[in-house]
């Protein structure tokens, strides 16, 4: 079945994981940090506070999401969905509302938990769980909310903050979220049932075995993937969340760098699909160990660049990295361990992806103070990307005989 049949085929359920992906834009690094300049002269922190304000608040998030994560094995989508929705859109106006530096540690945590942590776990679980023949292809279409929200939010936002002020337009957030909960529920009216309730549609990772989450973490293949998780929610994260650092060091406005979104973004989404049909077509065992590389790539372009031109490349190839890393990671967890307890092996997986994004920030926050740019911090970040593509690469070679024949 050719994309264009698959999503007219089940449009109502790849929108709502297209909207579940989208809406998480409002918890991302790469919208909170649109705000940095003013949150920091608001407060009057330096980059390594603020830094360390964001790791703190992301961390809880983290910790948080290996329990709230599991809510995802136990409730509908639907159900689930409205309350997260409900509850980020009151951290968009706490955000708003913040009067110092220490309760933003709080309204970071919840931004960042039930933005990038929860409503991105819905995304990713519901499509893992609803197709299963064509599970590479479904999380492809359903994580272009991702790639439209990175696209389209920083360009408006950017633009609106040069007329309005940074308070007012958290509470835009909000009534922007508020006004996509109907059409959620009405794309959810007759969900599909969730696996955990379905034992016939649930498909065996290794050994034929669907594996809790105290299994995973006594399996050696989990620990050899945590840089191939830990690394791109990291430095990414630390390179939207430097971006403002980045283009006064490098001598560019903010206003270009911005404007090279859309660049980014055709190329994840190109790499986001292409990704989706390889995965289908070959298996998820044989992209995994090179999704890291472009990352790499991407890093060692950026420090060295000296014109905006030369950033937009760099994009373009992490575009790439993103791209893959956001199917096949995904894809990952169902194929080599079932989908019976998904939810809460995401969870783990979710809580380490969180955890990298409070670390990144707080880690390149810390050595700008110390007099170490982000432009020379990358160089050695390039090396973990390559480092953690070589341990995936190894990790798979050795487990992906346990798969079952039917895996993908």
């Amino acid at each position: 079945m050719g994309y264009l049949r698959f999503l007219i085929d089940n449009r109502l359920f790849l929108l709502a994981g297209f909207l579940l992906t989208f809406t998480s834009s409002f918890g991302q690094t790469y919208f909170i940090s649109l705000f940095a300049g003013e949150i920091k002269g608001a407060f009057d922190l330096t980059d390594g506070q603020w830094g360390g304000i964001y790791t703190i608040g992301t961390t809880l998030s983290a910790v948080t999401m290996v329990w709230t994560g599991v809510l995802t094995d136990r409730f509908r989508v639907r159900h689930l969905s409205l309350g997260v929705m409900v509850l980020l859109a009151a951290a968009c106006v706490a955000m708003a509302l913040v009067p110092n530096g220490f309760l933003l540690i709080f309204v970071i945590y919840a931004l960042r938990l039930m933005g990038q942590g929860m409503m991105s776990q819905l995304g990713a679980v519901a499509m893992s769980r609803w197709f299963v023949a064509a599970r590479g292809r479904a999380i492809s279409l359903s994580s272009m909310g991702f790639a439209v929200g990175q696209a389209l939010l920083p360009i408006i936002f950017v633009a609106l903050l040069t007329t309005t002020s940074w308070r007012a337009l958290w509470a835009v957030a909000a009534v922007c979220v508020l006004l996509l909960i109907p059409l959620m529920q009405y794309l959810l009216r007759q969900e599909r049932t969730p696996q955990s309730m379905a034992d016939g549609t649930q498909a065996a990772g290794m050994a034929g075995r669907h594996w809790t989450r105290s299994e995973l973490l006594h399996h050696p293949l989990f620990y050899m993937m945590i840089p191939l998780v830990l690394g791109p929610a990291a430095w990414g994260t630390a390179l939207f969340f430097q971006q403002v650092h980045l283009t006064e060091i490098k001598g560019w406005s903010l206003t270009s760098f911005v404007a090279l979104m859309p660049v980014y973004t055709v190329s994840s989404i190109g790499f986001t699909f292409f990704t989706g049909w390889a995965i289908d077509r070959f298996g998820v065992k044989w992209i995994v160990p090179f999704q890291m590389v472009p990352f790499g790539i991407s890093f060692l372009v950026l420090a060295y660049a000296d014109t905006i031109a030369m950033a937009g490349v760099g994009l373009v190839i992490f575009g790439a990295g993103q791209g893959m890393q956001g199917t096949a990671t995904t894809a990952f967890w169902a194929v080599f361990y079932g989908t019976r307890y998904l939810g809460a092996i995401k969870a783990v997986a979710a809580a380490l992806m969180v955890f990298g994004s409070a670390i990144g920030p707080g880690i390149t926050g810390a050595l700008i103070d110390l007099g170490i740019d982000f432009p020379d911090q990358m160089i050695p970040i390039a090396l973990f990307y390559f480092g953690g593509a070589l341990l995936a690469g190894c990790a798979i070679l050795r487990y992906q005989r346990d798969l079952p024949n039917v895996a993908v």
